[in-house]
Formats: structure tokens, sequence, C-alpha cells
């Protein structure tokens, strides 16, 4: 039996919209013995998100879950709420899930529920962030994976990376950087959590039983 299906190992179930890329750093991760977990489903808000295949491919179960079939937000939420629970997750992973979620929701997986968002939080909170960080000339980006509460990007940062912005970068060009440093931190973030290592207490962050004064900064390179 590989460890992907072994129910005796934490469990996460990933969200995602788009192409799945972080999910596949998960994967990868989990593969190569590098976090003992297995991912026991990805749910998806699009039929059409690449990261469903990927899922497929390493056999893991998918759900599709489409918000433009229900009439509100809350109505999507609570769907997707059983969708997740039915799986029983130690952590839940937030991986370019494109939705703003609600409250109730979020307060359901308090402590357990990770999100990356690509910039230097709390800086460039939303979307459209690199061409945000080349329009003000700043001179340095990066990407944060953090704790979900209820305030959008707000919750409480665990890890970051950064990388330098440079004089001929586009958007396209710093995404992919950023996106380089995001299938590092990702992997090693929640093998931390399934580990036991990592904690929200109230809103802070407890990382071996200390108080997390700051993000941990990933040394690319």
């Amino acid at each position: 039996m590989s460890i992907e299906n072994d129910a005796a190992l934490p469990s996460l179930v990933v969200l995602i919209s788009g192409s799945g890329s972080n999910l596949q750093s998960l994967m990868d991760a989990i593969s190569a013995g590098r976090m003992t977990a297995r991912i026991a489903a990805v749910i998806s808000n699009k039929a059409d998100a690449y990261g469903l295949q990927r899922a497929t491919q390493a056999g893991i179960p998918t759900q599709i879950i489409d918000h433009t079939q229900f009439a509100g937000r809350e109505a999507f939420d609570q769907a997707l709420q059983q969708c997740i629970d039915q799986f029983k997750p130690d952590l839940v992973i937030l991986a370019g899930f494109m939705r703003i979620l609600t409250a109730d929701f979020v307060r359901h997986y308090s402590g357990k529920m990770l999100n990356i968002h690509p910039s230097l939080l709390p800086l460039y909170k939303g979307i459209n962030t690199h061409q945000r960080v080349l329009d003000d000339k700043a001179r340095e980006h990066g990407v944060s994976v953090h704790f979900v509460t209820p305030e959008l990007d707000g919750g409480p940062v665990i890890m970051q990376a950064k990388v330098p912005v440079l004089p001929s970068d586009t958007a396209q060009s710093l995404a992919q950087r950023v996106q380089e440093q995001e299938h590092h931190i990702y992997p090693r973030v929640a093998k931390w959590f399934v580990e036991g290592r990592l904690k929200l207490e109230g809103n802070q962050v407890m990382l071996d039983g200390n108080a997390l004064q700051r993000p941990v900064q990933h040394m690319s390179g």
C-alpha cells in the first residue's frame, strides 16, 4: 500500500482553482518521503482546473463544487464545508483557491487551514500582486504562508521567501520566480503542521512550542 493511501497518516484536503502547481509540490514532497502525510482529496470550484488532472493521475480522489451553481457565498461555503468534512482532514490547504471565504467557514477550520499568498504580507493583500509591486517600483517581492483567519490575507504569517525585483522584470517573470519559492516553502510549512510542530494559539503562531515573533525566512539559492 502506498503512503498516500494509508489512512493512519495525517490527512490533507487541498483546495484549488487552477493549475495546481503547489498541489504538485505537496504531492512531490510526499512521494519523495520529505513529508509523511496523505492527500485525502483535491477539491476545485472549477471543473477545468488542471490540478484535478494532476490529482487523478496520482490516484487522489477529486471533487468539483461549482460556485456558480449556488445562490450566494454562504450556500457555496456550506456545501464546500460538507464536502471537506467527509474526508476528516487534519489540515486544509488552499493552493490557488480563488474564492473569498465566509467568516463562519474560516472559523470552522480555525488553526487547521493554511494559505499561500504571492506577496510579503502584510504588503499587497488581494490580487494582481506582481503588477502592483512593479507599479510601486518596489525592490523586493515574495511569498507568504499563513494561517487563514476571517480577514482576507490577514492571518498570522508563518514563513516567507523573498525575491529581488529586477529592472527587466515583467509581472510574468516576477510571478515565475515567486512561484518557484512557493514550491519550496509550502511543503515545508505543511510538514511542520503534520508533525505537530506548528500550531495556532489564539492569533499567535507557535513553532516547536515557542511563539513566533516574526515569520521564518526561507533562504533561497
